[in-house]
C-alpha cells in the first residue's frame, strides 16, 4: 500500500506495513464521523428559522411574505456560493474552510436570536447562506480525496445522512426548545449547536491524505496528467451534469417545501401545535436517515453502481408521497405518518442520488467539487424561489372569517407536487450515462 509516512512531522515515521494501514484506517474515520456530524450541525444553524415561522407570525413581527423572502436571501445565496465554493474546495485545506462556515454560520444565528428587524434579518439570514455553502463541497472533496472509487459510493450515502441527523434534531431539539423559551431560543441554542461543531471540525476533519505523509489513494489525484482546472472546465461543458442539475434543483423545491413549510402546513391546514408539527416533519427526517444511508450501498450492490433505476424508484416515492401528503384525509394523524414516512424514505436517496453522487460519478475526481458546485447552485436557486413563491401563495389565498383566518392551499399542491414530477423526467433524460 505505502512504504512510509509522518504522523504529522518528518521524523516521526511509521515502517510498519500494519501500522500503517491502522493508521489510514483511523484517520478515514475520523474524517468520515466529523463530516457527517459537523454537516448534519451545518443543517441545525440553516433551518432553525424554519422552526419558529409560525411563532414569529403569531407575534406580529414579520409577514408570511416577508418570512418567504428571508428564507430567499439564504437559498440564493447558498446557491451563489455553492458554484463558487465549490469550485473553491477542490483548492483549498477543506479542513479550515469547513470549520470557517460552521463558526460564521453559527455567529449569525446567534446575532438574530437578538434581534427582530427585518432588513437585518434578511441580512444575516444572506450571510447564513453564503457561508454555509462551504460545508458540502468540503465534504465531497474529503470523499474523493479518502476513499478510493470502490468505496465512494456507500460512504457518500452513509455521509449524506447528515442531511436527515440535522433536520431530526432541529425540528425537535429546536422545537422543544423554542416552544419552552420562546422563538428567539430557537436561533440561540442553534448558535450553540454550530459552535460546538466548528469546534469537533478543528480537531478531527483531515484535508488530504498528503496532509498527513499519505500518497494520494485515487488514480485521478496520482496521475495529474490535467490540471484541475481543466477538469472543472470539462465538467462545465458535460451536458448530463446540467440535465442532473436541473433535475435535482425541481427535486429541491419539493425538499424544502416541506421542510420550510411542511410545520406551517401542519398548523394551519390540519390543526396540530408546533410541537405536533415539527413532530411529523422530524419523522421524514429520521426516515430519510434510512434512505439517504442505504442509498449509495444499494445502487453499489445491487445495481452495479448504476443510479438511474434507484433514482426513478425513490423519484416515484416523491410524488406518491406529496400527493398523501397535501391531497390525504385531513385530521388523520396515522396518514400524515405514512406520508412523512415515505416522503424522507424518498428524499433522502434523492439528496444522495440527484443532489450529488450521480454527479460527481460522471465527473472527474479531480473536480468533484465543481460538479457538486453546478447541482447546488441549480438546486438552491430552485428553492429559494419555492420559498418566495410559497410565501407569497399562502400568503395570498387566505382569508378572514368572523376573525378566523382560512387557508387555500390548491395553488400550492400543484406546485409542489408538480415540481417532483418534473424532477422525476428530467432525469430520464440522464438514464445512459448515469
Amino acid at each position: 500500500m505505502i512504504q512510509y509516512f509522518k504522523k504529522s512531522s518528518p521524523s516521526e515515521l511509521i515502517e510498519s506495513e500494519q501500522e500503517q494501514k491502522s493508521f489510514y484506517k483511523k484517520l478515514k474515520w475520523q474524517v468520515f464521523i466529523s463530516a457527517t456530524l459537523g454537516y448534519g450541525l451545518y443543517y441545525v444553524c440553516r433551518l432553525s428559522l424554519n422552526v419558529v415561522k409560525k411563532p414569529i407570525v403569531d407575534s406580529g413581527l414579520l409577514t408570511e411574505s416577508q418570512l418567504g423572502i428571508i428564507g430567499s436571501a439564504l437559498f440564493f445565496s447558498y446557491a451563489l456560493g455553492k458554484l463558487s465554493n465549490g469550485f473553491l474546495a477542490d483548492h483549498s485545506n477543506i479542513k479550515r474552510f469547513m470549520a470557517t462556515g460552521l463558526l460564521v454560520s453559527a455567529l449569525a444565528n446567534l446575532i438574530m436570536g437578538f434581534t427582530g428587524t427585518f432588513y437585518f434579518f434578511v441580512i444575516c439570514w444572506g450571510i447564513n447562506g453564503w457561508v454555509q455553502s462551504m460545508g458540502a463541497p468540503s465534504c465531497i472533496v474529503s470523499l474523493s480525496r479518502w476513499y478510493t472509487d470502490k468505496e465512494r459510493g456507500s460512504f457518500y450515502g452513509f455521509w449524506s445522512t447528515s442531511h436527515n441527523i440535522g433536520e431530526a434534531l432541529t425540528y425537535i431539539l429546536t422545537a422543544v426548545v423554542a416552544t419552552s423559551f420562546g422563538w428567539q431560543w430557537g436561533f440561540r441554542a442553534a448558535a450553540i449547536a454550530g459552535l460546538l461543531g466548528a469546534l469537533m471540525i478543528s480537531i478531527f476533519f483531515h484535508d488530504s491524505p498528503e496532509s498527513k505523509g499519505i500518497p494520494p489513494v485515487n488514480e485521478d489525484f496520482r496521475k495529474e496528467k490535467i490540471s484541475t482546472w481543466q477538469e472543472q472546465k470539462g465538467v462545465l461543458k458535460n451536458p448530463y451534469v446540467w440535465l442532473l442539475a436541473f433535475s435535482s434543483a425541481f427535486m429541491y423545491i419539493s425538499r424544502y417545501a416541506v421542510n420550510s413549510w411542511g410545520p406551517y402546513y401542519f398548523e394551519t391546514a390540519k390543526g396540530y401545535t408546533l410541537t405536533q408539527a415539527n413532530t411529523l416533519v422530524a419523522i421524514s427526517a429520521v426516515c430519510g436517515i434510512v434512505g439517504t444511508a442505504s442509498s449509495g450501498f444499494v445502487s453499489d450492490k445491487f445495481f452495479n453502481g448504476r443510479r438511474n433505476k434507484p433514482a426513478l424508484i425513490f423519484g416515484l416515492m416523491n410524488v406518491f408521497a406529496l400527493s398523501l401528503f397535501l391531497l390525504g384525509s385531513k385530521n388523520e394523524w396515522w396518514l400524515d405518518v405514512i406520508s412523512m414516512m415515505i416522503f424522507g424514505l424518498g428524499i433522502g436517496a434523492l439528496i444522495c442520488y440527484l443532489g450529488g453522487l450521480m454527479a460527481v460519478d460522471i465527473a472527474s475526481k479531480q473536480a468533484s467539487g465543481a460538479a457538486l458546485g453546478i447541482v447546488g447552485i441549480m438546486s438552491y436557486l430552485a428553492a429559494g424561489i419555492q420559498d418566495i413563491a410559497s410565501g407569497y401563495l399562502i400568503e395570498n389565498n387566505k382569508s378572514v372569517v368572523d376573525g378566523v383566518t382560512l387557508y387555500d392551499f390548491d395553488s400550492i399542491s400543484i406546485f409542489w407536487i408538480s415540481a417532483a414530477i418534473i424532477s422525476v423526467l428530467l432525469a430520464l433524460f440522464t438514464w445512459k450515462k448515469t
